[in-house]
């Protein structure tokens, strides 16, 4: 019988979750949560205490994940799951004008970071095929032009410090990503480029950037 594992969060050994969601008076529904958008300084007596302009300008945005949702009046004190279930190539796609005039202001930048098809991601190793990564070439080549080289052993927050650190502000369960960081050598990227990452023991991501 193909029943979860409540004590892993698993099924089948993929990592399983129930959506976020809220209740729905009068129904036995509930409303699906997807993401939370907010609207930052959009009352004027707090832009005025937060130093900012309190006459009309273009609204900015932020985000908060679905599962902050709390709503059954209590939040809860955790720790994570000292557990990762593979490893995989991601790209860290920034909107560096975006992110340069929120930066100014002195706004969240979220939205230079959190637009869409801004995490390209390659298929994920278990890392119960490779272990866990301590060393390993990290590489990024823009037209076939190296751009980005570094390696595993460069960090300075290893795989475990992260979760141990972030895990100190959210619950970490099945199915949350975590980008470990970028070597040196960030560039701009246009339309027709062609970007093909690899992280050694790992894997490799092809991709173009097209309109």
């Amino acid at each position: 019988m193909n029943t979860p594992d409540a004590k892993t969060g698993t099924r089948n050994g993929m990592p399983q979750w129930s959506p976020p969601s809220l209740p729905i008076i009068g129904s036995e529904a509930r409303f699906p949560v997807r993401r939370i958008y907010c609207v930052g300084r959009n009352y004027a007596e707090h832009a005025r205490e937060m130093g900012g302009n309190p006459d009309r300008e273009p609204p900015f945005f932020f985000m908060k994940p679905a599962d902050a949702v709390v709503t059954d009046g209590r939040m809860d004190y955790h720790t994570a799951l000292d557990c990762v279930f593979g490893y995989a190539v991601g790209l860290d796609m920034t909107r560096r004008d975006i992110q340069g005039e929120l930066k100014a202001k002195g706004r969240s930048w979220e939205m230079g970071k959190a637009f869409d098809q801004s995490a390209p991601i390659s298929p994920i190793v278990p890392a119960s095929r490779i272990g866990h990564p301590q060393r390993g070439a990290i590489t990024l080549a823009v037209n076939s032009q190296p751009r980005q080289h570094g390696d595993l052993a460069d960090m300075i927050w290893p795989v475990a410090d992260i979760i141990a650190n972030l895990s100190g502000y959210v619950t970490l369960l099945p199915g949350d990503l975590i980008f470990t960081g970028t070597p040196a050598g960030v560039g701009k990227v246009e339309r027709g480029d062609r970007l093909e990452g690899a992280v050694e023991g790992v894997g490799s991501l092809s991709l173009s950037i097209v309109g």
